[in-house]
């Protein structure tokens, strides 16, 4: 303004409308003039601008309750789930503003936690942090487990698949991870995963006692994230939903993704790896598996002997039919093993079954996986070739039955043949037989035994008949050709010929 009337003017008017606008629209000039004159006006004498004073809002009654829901539910409730509680509570204004509340509260509460938690970038030294982690997904109808497996400071990516996450199939999918990094890194970063942990004490995780031997072993140092705390180890929960997304996605478009087993599955995570591990990094812009090329020197050797871990593997003892028992099935070995114990390996992809040599590892048998109750035999495994029927020879016990059946085979079918036609007396017939054995001679009584079995007479009295006739009785043979006739030809008459004329007295004609 160019003169003190002309601030007069405004502060005169300031005081009639009570508005900056309004005696700024009165005066000509612009609100921010007015604010000023009538700041400057109002702090004379003190040499300062006096305080504002605040006009109380309509939520600042509830705005404590806010921010103690916030807290508690840690910044997810919502504006409208909060806002029944709000109105109990005598909050009467609008529902837009109430959602600016709850807006500045989670605003409040995150930048809050962040001061407290003191976060910055992790830095990743060559060689040191190797970050695993467990997901899973359904792929047709049935859950699949992925691992995954960062190598923090080359990015370098290890993706597989299995069925579960138990501890040995955990220790497994890390030792493979060894494998393909070529070495072994300083520390292994996992959340608190059930099956690595023995348990917690003042908040620090024991492992247990086969992950703690399986770490030494490798030589590395276990390390676990606190609770509830996925940042720490965000560099492998990127990789579980990129993989999620990138890997487990396109296999729903599949007809069949089942139809090689998890073994399939676990191929095409292996060409995904390679592809990724090839491919130029967004946050590093460099190529992972030229950075391991360079990481692999700094990273420990491999122990050359590979440590056991798990379930001990399947044994079977051979039972006396040579064969080992699996799956409720049954299986044939070599009939050298019988009363050894073998070692039983299951290749699922391919549905096979291995029997091996425990300690030299020799292949002694490979069958097909059988159904329950069901067998797989193989001849070769057997020193004679299976009859083709099964036959029950006749074993003497008492002196009379040892010398029947020395008589020879002839003796033995009499024997078996007169058993099944049900003779009951079978000992004392045998025992009369012999005697007249001794009174005609081995050879006759043998053709007779012979001729009995062959019309099925199974008596002494009927041995003793054959051999009355002294090798005389007649030999029936068998049918010859059917005799063909030729008969003469005959004139033959027709049947009209019988045909009787009238009814009464006729003739025939």
């Amino acid at each position: 303004m160019k003169n003190a009337k002309e601030r007069m003017d405004v502060i005169s008017a300031y005081r009639d409308v009570g508005t900056y606008r309004g005696a700024a629209a009165i005066c000509g000039t612009t609100h921010k003039t007015v604010r000023r004159i009538i700041e400057a006006h109002e702090g004379v004498g003190t040499g300062q601008v006096p305080a504002k004073p605040v006009r109380p809002r309509n939520y600042d009654e509830v705005a404590e309750l806010v921010a103690e829901k916030v807290a508690k539910t840690f910044g997810k409730i919502s504006a409208k789930r909060l806002l029944p509680a709000a109105r109990a509570a005598g909050y009467e204004g609008s529902d837009r503003n109430f959602r600016r509340l709850v807006a500045t509260a989670k605003r409040d509460w995150r930048h809050g936690q962040a001061r407290q938690s003191g976060r910055r970038p992790a830095v990743w030294s060559s060689g040191e942090v190797l970050a695993i982690d467990w997901g899973e997904e359904f792929v047709a109808g049935r859950k699949v487990h992925v691992f995954c497996a960062v190598l923090a400071w080359s990015r370098f990516r290890f993706v597989r698949f299995a069925v579960d996450e138990q501890q040995a199939t955990t220790l497994g999918m890390l030792a493979e991870c060894f494998e393909v990094l070529g070495g072994v890194p300083k520390t292994v970063l996992a959340d608190r995963m059930a099956c690595l942990k023995g348990g917690v004490v003042a908040n620090v995780v024991v492992p247990s006692p086969d992950y703690v031997r399986f770490a030494t072993h490798y030589r590395f140092r276990p390390d676990f994230c606190h609770a509830a705390d996925p940042e720490s180890k965000g560099i492998v929960e990127n990789l579980v939903g990129y993989a999620k997304d990138d890997l487990l996605v396109p296999l729903e478009l599949d007809d069949d993704p089942w139809a090689e087993g998890i073994a399939g599955l676990n191929d095409r995570a292996l060409a995904w790896c390679e592809e990724v591990n090839t491919r130029r990094h967004s946050e590093i812009h460099a190529i992972p598996a030229e950075r391991l090329a360079a990481e692999v020197e700094l990273l420990g050797e491999l122990p050359s002997l590979r440590l056991e871990f798990g379930p001990k593997p399947i044994t079977r003892k051979v039972d006396k039919l040579s064969c080992i028992r699996f799956g409720s099935a049954r299986y044939s070995v070599p009939n050298r093993l019988i009363g050894s114990t073998v070692t039983v390996l299951v290749d699922e992809r391919d549905r096979i079954l291995r029997v091996i040599e425990p300690v030299t590892g020799e292949v002694h048998a490979e069958h097909s996986l059988m159904a329950p109750g069901e067998v797989s035999i193989v001849d070769d495994h057997y020193d004679r070739p299976r009859p083709d029927t099964p036959r029950r020879t006749a074993r003497g016990r008492t002196p009379v039955e040892r010398e029947f059946l020395a008589l020879g085979t002839v003796a033995e079918q009499f024997l078996t043949c007169a058993a099944a036609a049900g003779v009951t007396k079978l000992g004392t017939e045998i025992a009369e037989i012999l005697t007249l054995g001794a009174a005609h001679g081995t050879d006759a009584l043998l053709a007779a035994l012979e001729r009995a079995v062959t019309f099925g007479r199974w008596r002494a009295a009927d041995v003793r008949s054959i051999l009355a006739t002294n090798g005389h009785a007649p030999h029936p043979t068998p049918a010859g050709q059917a005799l063909v006739l030729t008969l003469p030809s005959v004139s033959t008459r027709s049947l009209d010929a019988y045909r009787i004329d009238g009814t009464d007295g006729g003739e025939v004609s």
